[in-house]
C-alpha cells in the first residue's frame, strides 16, 4: 500500500491550533484525498467544456448552412 499523502499546510495549521499529532495527521490525510478527487473532477470538467463548445460550434455551422444555404 502506498504511503499516505497529506497536505503539509493543513497539518501545520492543526498543530498550531494545538490539535494532537495523530488527529492532525489523519485530518491532513483526509484533506489530501479530497484534494486529489477534486483535481480529477476539474480535469473531467475541462474535457466536458471542450466537448460542449465543439458541439455548439458545429450546431451553429449546420444551422447556418440550413438557413442560408
Amino acid at each position: 500500500m502506498p504511503p499516505s499523502l497529506m497536505v503539509a499546510e493543513v497539518y501545520d495549521a492543526f498543530l498550531a491550533a494545538r490539535v494532537p499529532d495523530s488527529t492532525a495527521r489523519k485530518a491532513a490525510e483526509a484533506v489530501a484525498v479530497y484534494e486529489t478527487r477534486l483535481a480529477g473532477i476539474e480535469r473531467e470538467l475541462a474535457v466536458l467544456r471542450w466537448m460542449v463548445g465543439t458541439n455548439v460550434v458545429l450546431t451553429l455551422a449546420v444551422l447556418g448552412k440550413l438557413l442560408h444555404g
